[in-house]
C-alpha cells in the first residue's frame, strides 16, 4: 500500500535507514512497499534483499524532482522498468537538464503524479493521480476516473524526532537557518509511516482508492538474484574478453606460458606445474576475463610508458607474475595462490594495480573507450563526529567561538543552554548518516550488462559515469571491482627517470630490481635509513624501525613494510619481531617445531596473512581454501559463527590427533585469532618493497634528480623543506626562484637546482605558467621592464617575484627593484596586458645605494616559499649555542641529559593506555641531519610543541637497538632575530 517510500538514502531528506525501515514495514502490517529515493536508487536493490530476506515483496521505483519540487514518482513494474527508471534518470544527470513535467512512455513503468498536477483526461494508460488523505475532500469520482486515482502516503519518518532531523537536514542542505526555511522547502508532519490498518482506515470512505493501489501492486514484481555467497559462476561482470569462454582459456594460457618462459626460462619445473595449477583454478571459476582485462590494462600502460604497481593478494598469483601485472615472484616468497582466489571464496577477489596520479585519468580514459559497460564504483560519505556538531551549529545560528567550544569541550559550563543540549542530543541520531554521494577512491565496474540495470547514474565533476551504490552492494549484486589506484611514488619514479635522461643523457632500467636487491650500495642505504623521499619507507618511525632492523635486504624489508602497521605495533609483535631480529637464531624458542619449520623467516611470528593461513594448514591440519576462510573471519571479514565453528574443530581435531598438546594448540589458535586482525598481506608488503627498492635505487644513483621528482609531484610525508633540504645535501647548489632559470616545476640543470614557480604562494598560476613559456618562445629576460614589457604582470605580482629572489639574476638588489618596479608601475592602470605601455623607450632611474640585509631575505623567503633558501633557520637565532651534540653523535651520549638546538620537522601525536596525550617528534639538527624525541605526557603538558620553528631541546639520549631519542624534559621555541622591517 505505501507506494512513496523514502529511506536516508533520499540523502539530507529521508531519515529511516534500509533495517529500520523493513522492520518497520514487518510491525505495521504490510506485506508490499516500494522504495522511491528522491533522484537516485542507490539503496534500492539493498531494500530488495532486505526484503527478501524477511519475506515481504520490496519494489523498486524513484521520485523524479526539479530541486525542491516533486514533478513525478515512478514505480517499476519489474526490473526492466528499474532500468527504464535509471536510464531516465542518467540522462538528466548526464546533460544537467531539468525534468520535463510529463513523464516518458515506458512499458514497465507506473508513473504517479501529485493530485491537481495533472488533468484526469490528459493521464496516458500508465500513469496515474496520487491522492494523500487530506485530500480526499477536494475528490470527485466518476465512472471514467475511479480507476486513475491511487493511495498517496510518503514515508520520510517514523517519530516526531526523526521529523525535527528531517528538518534539521533539510536546512542543512539548503544552507540555512532552521527558522529560515519555507513549507516547500521540507515534508509536512503527515510524512509518517502509519500503520497498514490505520492507513486503510483513513481511505475507508473511498475503497476505490484501495482497490486500485492493491491491483498496482499486484502486477509488480522484482526478481532479482543476488550473489550473497558469493558465487563466482554467477557474477555480473563482463563474461569473457574475447567474445568466447573458450577464446578467453586459449588466450590466458597463451600468455602464461609466454610470460613463464621469460620470468624462468624452459625448464623450471616447479614454476611450469604452478602455472598449470593456478590455470585450471581461474578457469573453473571462470575468473579469467577478470585477469584478462587486468592484463589488457597493464600492457596499455607500458605501451604508454606509464609505471605501476600490481599489489595486494593479486601479487600471491604466479599466473599474474607471468603477465606483467604483478612484480613480485610468489614462489621465491613462498605465497600462497589461495589467499588471492580459491573455491570457497565467499568475496570477489580483485586486483590492485597502483599508476601515477598524473596517468590514472588515461587509464580511465583507456577502460570507458575499449569497454562498453564501464562506471566508477560510487561510495557515501556520512556525517562525522565533528561535522555533524558545525552543521547544527549554523543551523541554529550560533556564533562560531561556541561552534568551536562544542566541538573541542563538548562538556564546558558554556555548552549548557538549551540549544546546545539539543545539538549535542541530536549528534548521535545523526552519527555516521548517508551525507552525500560520492566516488570510490579506486574501484571501477566493467560490466556483461548495462550498468543502468542496477542504479542510476551520476556524473561528478570530472564527467564520469558513477553508480549510485557502494563495494558492499556491488558484491552483493555480484559485481567485482577493478581497483585503478594512484599515488605519488611512481610519478617520483618516473619523473626521476625522464630527469636523468635530460641531465645526464643516461637511459636507466628501474624494472630490473632483482639486480637491486643484491646491489651493495643501495643496501647501505637502506640500512643507514637514509630513505627520505623513497616510497612507504621515509616516514621517522620506518626509518626507526630500519635502523633497528639494520635492514639491509628486501626479504627484511617486506617484514618491516607489514610490522610498522598500528596495530601490529599495539599488540606487541614489532617489538617482539626486533627482539628476535636481534637475536642469536640458536637461542630463539618457538613454540612448537611446526612454528619453527615454517615460519623461520620471521622467527616464529605470525607477522603476514599468508602466515596465519600456512599455520593453520600445517599445524591445524586445514586445507589452504579453509585456511583462508579462517582468515578472513578472523581479520573481521563477514564472520560465520557456524561456519567458524566447523573450523576450528577441524583444527582442534586434527591438533589432538596429531598428538599435540592442548595446551600448545590452544595458544597457536589464541596467536591466530590475535595476529589475523592486523596481520598484512605478505604480497601486498613485497610489492610496497619493489617499488621502495625501485626509489632507493633512484636516490642511490641520482640523488639530487631524485629528489627533485619527489618534490615536483608534491608528495610525500613531509613537508617541502624537508626535500629542498635533501636536495642540498645530495651536493646541488639551490636557488631561489628565477625567472631565467625556474620553470613552472622546480628543475635541475647540472648541480644547480631552481626552486619551481609554483613554490612562490600568491604567485597567480597563470604567470607561473607564462613566464617560462615566453621564455622558451623568445630568449632570456633581461631586466624587470623586460619582463614586464614581454609578460603585462602588474604590480601586485611583479613585487611578489622580485621578494622571492626571482630577479637576482640582474645582480640589482631587491630594494631598487622594488622603486623600480613601482616608479615603472604605480601610474599605470591595471589591465590584464600592459604591453602599450612600452611601445616607447624606457625611462632609466638613478636611485641611491640602498642598504641590503640577509635577514630581510631570509624573512622573504619564509614568507613567500615556506622556508629559507638563502640560508638556514639556525642563522636566525641569536645564541651561538648549537647543541651539546649533533644527530649524528648522540648514541655516544645514551643515559645522559644533553641540549640541543632543533628546526622543527614533524610530530606524532598518539594516546597512552592511560588516555593521555604524547608525541613523536622530528627536527633537523644544524648539519640539517635528523633527530627524534619523545614527549611523554607530563613534559608535553608542561613543554608542549607549537609547529614549525627552532627550539632548544633538554632531555636525555635513550638507544633502543641502537636507534637514538632523545626523551624531552624541557622544550622552548629559541628568539629569533627580528625582521629589520618590521622594528
Amino acid at each position: 500500500m505505501l507506494l512513496n517510500v523514502h529511506s536516508c538514502h533520499s540523502l539530507r531528506y529521508g531519515t529511516i535507514a534500509i533495517n529500520d525501515l523493513v522492520t518497520g514495514l514487518l510491525v505495521r502490517g504490510y506485506d508490499t512497499a516500494v522504495l522511491t529515493d528522491i533522484n537516485n536508487s542507490a539503496a534500492s536493490l539493498a531494500f530488495i534483499k532486505e526484503c527478501q530476506g524477511r519475506g515481504i515483496n520490496g519494489l523498486a521505483g524513484m521520485e523524479f524532482r526539479n530541486g525542491d519540487a516533486l514533478v513525478y514518482i515512478g514505480i517499476a513494474k519489474n526490473t526492466a522498468g528499474f532500468r527504464q527508471l535509471n536510464e531516465w534518470r542518467t540522462y538528466h544527470n548526464e546533460y544537467n537538464i531539468k525534468l520535463p513535467e510529463d513523464a516518458p512512455e515506458y512499458n514497465d513503468v507506473y508513473w504517479i503524479y501529485p493530485f491537481g498536477k495533472k488533468q484526469i483526461t490528459a493521464l496516458k494508460e500508465q500513469e496515474y493521480i496520487g491522492v494523500r488523505r487530506f485530500q480526499l475532500n477536494k475528490l470527485r469520482l466518476d465512472t471514467a476516473s475511479k480507476n486513475k486515482y491511487l493511495i498517496w502516503q510518503p514515508v520520510s519518518f517514523i517519530t516526531l524526532k526523526d521529523y525535527e532531523l528531517h528538518k534539521q537536514l533539510r536546512a542543512i542542505d539548503n544552507n540555512l537557518l532552521v527558522s529560515q526555511l519555507n513549507p516547500q522547502q521540507y515534508a509536512d508532519n503527515m510524512e509518517s509511516f502509519p500503520s497498514k490498518q490505520q492507513l486503510l482506515n483513513g481511505f475507508k470512505d473511498f475503497p476505490e482508492l484501495i482497490s486500485n493501489t492493491e491491483k498496482l501492486l499486484r502486477t509488480c514484481s522484482f526478481d532479482f538474484t543476488f550473489n550473497i555467497n558469493y558465487d563466482f559462476s554467477t557474477n555480473r561482470n563482463k563474461k569473457t574478453f574475447k567474445g568466447s569462454r573458450y577464446a578467453d582459456e586459449q588466450y590466458i594460457e597463451e600468455l602464461a606460458l609466454q610470460g613463464l618462459e621469460r620470468r624462468y626460462g624452459l625448464h623450471n619445473k616447479q614454476a611450469n606445474e604452478r602455472v598449470r595449477r593456478e590455470l585450471d583454478i581461474i578457469k573453473k571459476l571462470n575468473f579469467t576475463p577478470h585477469y584478462l582485462i587486468t592484463n589488457d590494462i597493464c600492457r596499455f600502460a607500458t605501451h604508454k610508458g606509464f609505471h605501476y604497481v600490481g599489489r595486494g593478494s593479486g601479487a600471491n598469483s604466479l599466473v599474474a607474475y607471468c603477465l606483467g601485472i604483478t612484480d613480485v615472484c610468489p614462489i621465491e616468497l613462498n605465497l600462497y595462490f589461495e589467499r588471492f582466489l580459491n573455491p570457497k571464496r565467499k568475496s570477489p577477489p580483485d586486483f590492485d594495480v597502483d599508476f601515477s596520479w598524473r596517468d590514472r585519468d588515461a587509464i580511465y580514459d583507456h577502460i570507458f573507450r575499449t569497454y562498453p559497460n564501464v562506471a566508477l564504483l560510487g561510495a557515501t560519505s556520512t556525517f562525522k563526529n565533528r561535522s555533524i556538531i558545525r552543521e547544527l551549529g549554523k543551523i541554529y545560528g550560533l556564533p562560531k567561538s561556541e561552534i568551536d567550544l562544542m566541538v573541542h569541550d563538548p562538556e564546558a559550563i558554556m555548552n549548557k543552554h538549551e540549544v546546545a543540549k539539543m545539538i549535542l542530543s541530536v549528534h548521535g541520531q545523526m552519527e555516521k548518516f548517508p551525507n552525500q554521494r560520492t566516488i570510490h577512491a579506486s574501484g571501477v565496474l566493467i560490466a556483461e550488462e548495462p550498468l543502468i540495470s542496477y542504479s542510476a547514474l551520476d556524473y561528478p565533476p570530472k564527467g564520469m559515469p558513477t553508480v549510485q551504490y557502494d563495494m558492499y552492494n556491488a558484491e552483493d549484486i555480484g559485481l567485482e571491482k577493478f581497483d585503478i589506484l594512484s599515488q605519488r611514488g611512481l610519478g617520483h619514479i618516473k619523473d626521476c627517470i625522464e630527469l636523468v635522461r635530460q641531465n645526464k643523457q643516461q637511459t636507466i632500467d628501474v624494472h630490473d630490481v632483482k639486480s637491486f636487491f643484491k646491489n651493495e650500495p643501495i643496501n647501505n642505504q637502506l640500512k643507514s635509513a637514509n630513505t627520505v623521499g623513497c616510497f612507504y619507507i621515509e616516514s621517522p618511525a620506518m626509518r626507526q624501525l630500519i635502523s633497528k632492523l639494520n635492514c639491509d635486504n628486501y626479504l627484511t624489508l617486506v617484514a618491516a613494510s607489514s610490522i610498522i602497521r598500528p596495530g601490529v605495533a599495539s599488540s606487541g609483535m614489532m617489538k617482539a619481531y626486533i627482539e628476535r631480529h636481534n637475536t642469536d637464531p640458536e637461542d630463539i624458542v618457538y613454540l612448537h617445531p611446526v612454528m619453527k619449520e615454517h615460519l623461520t623467516d620471521t622467527y616464529g611470528i605470525m607477522v603476514y596473512q599468508e602466515d596465519v593461513m600456512r599455520i593453520g594448514h600445517h599445524f591445524g591440519g586445514l586445507d589452504l581454501a579453509d585456511a583462508d576462510v579462517l582468515r578472513r573471519m578472523m581479520s573481521g571479514k563477514k564472520r560465520d559463527a557456524t561456519q567458524l565453528k566447523e573450523i576450528e574443530d577441524k583444527f582442534f581435531n586434527h591438533c589432538k590427533g596429531q598428538g599435540y598438546s592442548e595446551c600448545t594448540a590452544l595458544e597457536v589458535w589464541r596467536q591466530i585469532e590475535s595476529f589475523a586482525g592486523f596481520s598484512f598481506n605478505k604480497a601486498h608488503s613485497a610489492s610496497y618493497a619493489v617499488e621502495s627498492y625501485q626509489s632507493l635505487f633512484l636516490k642511490t644513483n641520482y640523488p639530487m634528480e631524485f629528489m627533485v621528482s619527489v618534490i615536483n609531484n608534491h608528495g610525500g610525508f613531509y613537508h617541502s623543506k624537508v626535500y629542498f633540504n635533501e636536495v642540498k645535501k645530495a651536493g646541488a647548489r639551490l636557488h631561489t626562484p628565477c625567472v631565467n632559470n625556474s620553470s613552472y616545476a622546480t628543475n635541475i640543470k647540472d648541480n644547480n637546482v631552481y626552486v619551481g614557480l609554483e613554490h612562490i604562494q600568491n604567485l597567480e598560476t597563470h604567470f607561473a605558467h607564462l613566464i617560462p613559456d615566453e621564455r622558451t618562445q623568445n630568449g632570456n629576460y633581461t631586466s624587470l621592464s623586460n619582463l614586464l614589457m614581454r609578460t603585462g604582470i602588474g604590480l601586485e605580482q611583479l613585487v611578489i617575484l622580485i621578494r622571492s629572489g626571482a630577479f637576482n639574476f640582474t645582480g640589482i638588489d631587491k630594494k631598487t627593484l622594488l622603486w623600480e618596479a613601482h616608479l615603472l608601475l604605480s601610474g599605470a592602470k591595471q589591465q590584464v596586458n600592459t604591453l602599450s605601455l612600452f611601445d616607447h623607450d624606457v625611462r632609466t632611474f638613478t636611485l641611491p645605494e640602498l642598504e641590503t640585509n640577509v635577514v630581510e631575505d631570509i624573512y622573504d623567503e619564509i614568507e613567500l616559499l615556506g622556508f629559507p633558501i638563502s640560508a638556514s633557520m639556525f642563522d636566525l637565532v641569536k645564541t651561538t649555542f648549537r647543541g651539546d651534540a649533533s644527530a649524528k653523535t648522540l648514541t655516544q651520549f645514551e643515559g645522559k641529559t644533553i641540549r640541543i638546538l632543533g628546526d622543527f620537522v614533524a610530530d606524532k601525536k598518539v594516546w597512552t593506555k592511560q588516555n593521555k596525550v604524547m608525541k613523536f617528534g622530528t627536527f633537523f639538527d644544524v648539519n640539517g641531519d635528523f633527530f627524534d624525541t619523545i614527549h611523554f605526557p607530563p613534559s608535553l603538558k608542561a613543554y608542549p610543541l607549537n609547529g614549525f620553528g627552532v627550539y632548544l631541546i633538554q632531555g636525555k639520549v635513550v638507544l633502543d637497538f641502537g636507534y637514538p631519542s632523545i626523551e624531552v624534559e624541557k622544550v622552548a621555541r629559541v628568539p629569533l632575530l627580528q625582521d629589520p622591517r618590521s622594528e
